[in-house]
């Protein structure tokens, strides 16, 4: 990739300026506008094992590649939530590890596929998922936070303590799990939920300020309630 520039603030796009014969990796229905000498292909990318890997991790089962030929050409990815774009650089040895559905975009050199929690608790009651999708290989790849992205370097053995819905990403090097709210009235009446997820590093963890399923709680009373 020549280079890429995200535009919108909180409504974000990112946009980015392909070289002839280079090549970007979208979810199916990712593409906002493209100049004309882009060429599509839809695929499996990587087989029907991947294909269903993909969708069981909240991603399309298709993926569409994008090539630039005859010249240089432009590729827009845009949101589908407001929030950011974070651009995260992806190699050998710092995949990183991203909440369903994060995906966006990325270079050709990036493998999308599904992450497992290795505790069922930290998927059954962290609020995170079971499954989250991981992306490795080389390149860069673009994903989704919803509202505003805080970024934490954990060093090793330090935690944070994090409310449900609000991890984004972090670094495969990073585990999750899950504690108790401490006291019974605190569970009960805090409102904070009963159980939080914790972080612990070494590595770069990725938050967020709007988690979309925070929005649907806030929204459900008011269609709910509509005659």
């Amino acid at each position: 990739m020549k280079k890429y520039e995200i535009l919108g603030e909180n409504l974000p796009v990112v946009v980015c300026e392909l070289s002839p014969g280079e090549s970007m990796i979208t979810e199916s229905g990712s593409m906002s506008w493209m100049s004309p000498n882009m060429k599509m292909e839809t695929t499996t990318g990587g087989g029907m094992k991947k294909m269903l890997g993909r969708l069981v991790s909240g991603d399309s089962a298709f993926q569409n590649k994008f090539t630039a030929e005859g010249g240089d050409g432009i590729i827009a990815f845009a949101s589908s939530f407001p929030g950011a774009i974070k651009a995260l650089n992806i190699s050998a040895g710092r995949s990183m590890i991203v909440q369903k559905s994060a995906f966006l975009a990325s270079e050709e050199g990036v493998e999308l596929s599904m992450h497992f929690q290795k505790k069922l608790g930290s998927g059954i009651f962290g609020g995170e998922g079971f499954i989250m999708q991981k992306l490795s290989g080389n390149g860069i790849a673009f994903i989704e936070i919803d509202g505003h992205a805080a970024e934490y370097d954990l060093g090793a053995g330090q935690e944070l303590l994090v409310s449900t819905g609000y991890l984004a990403a972090m670094e495969e090097s990073c585990t999750m799990d899950v504690v108790p709210v401490k006291g019974a009235k605190n569970m009960l009446l805090g409102g904070e939920g009963i159980f939080n997820t914790v972080v612990r590093g070494p590595g770069k963890v990725i938050l967020q300020t709007m988690p979309i399923s925070k929005v649907a709680e806030l929204l459900t009373p008011f269609f709910s309630n509509k005659k």
